[in-house]
């Protein structure tokens, strides 16, 4: 089935992806205070690391669901971007970014695979940038300190954030999984556990 995209999604896309990239830039350059020449370079590891785990993370969602035969697109919630950059500046962040709206029925089953599938993305792509830190030590020894930041940063936000989105409690992602399968939603929530403290 052909994925779709209107002009709408992709413009709440960008200012999303742009909202949430820049928030975390200021809290890598620790708010007000380290705002300075740095903060290229942390826009530039915040784009390549938090941009592409909510993005890829909430066209997961979408890509299923219409696989599945729902209408799903992408849409902002600007207060929730607002307090996003704000907070940051004071060092600190709860994103709400927006959310992909489904419409469609769908079974608890595929409710519940469209929903894991979004933190399942999040852990492949941290692995991909441990993948990748390891790939390059190995070819070229030490990393320049922009790579070791995008690499130990990618897994780190992408981690968390799969961590955080299954929580059990609605409207996050976990709910709709654990109310699919208890057994899926313990082997995912423990292996983003263990990612998050233990590596």
């Amino acid at each position: 089935m052909k994925i779709t995209y209107s002009e709408e999604e992709l413009i709440h896309l960008l200012h999303a992806w742009a909202a949430i990239t820049f928030s975390f830039a200021v809290i890598l350059s620790d708010g007000f205070m380290g705002l300075g020449p740095q903060f290229v370079s942390n826009l530039i590891i915040a784009g390549i690391t938090v941009g592409t785990a909510f993005l890829f993370h909430e066209m997961a969602h979408k890509v299923l669901a219409q696989k599945y035969g729902c209408w799903a697109e992408f849409r902002k919630f600007n207060l929730g971007l607002i307090l996003a950059v704000v907070m940051s500046f004071f060092g600190f962040i709860i994103a709400a970014p927006g959310a992909v709206i489904i419409s469609g029925l769908v079974s608890k089953e595929q409710n519940g695979k469209i929903s894991v599938v979004g933190p399942l993305t999040n852990i492949g792509l941290a692995f991909l940038f441990l993948a990748l830190g390891i790939l390059w030590t190995k070819t070229f020894g030490a990393m320049p300190p922009l790579v070791q930041k995008i690499t130990s940063y990618g897994f780190f936000i992408n981690s968390w954030l799969a961590l955080f989105n299954m929580i059990p409690f609605p409207p996050i992602d976990g709910s709709k999984v654990i109310a699919w399968s208890l057994p899926i939603w313990i082997i995912v929530s423990s292996l983003t556990f263990f990612m998050v403290f233990f590596m």
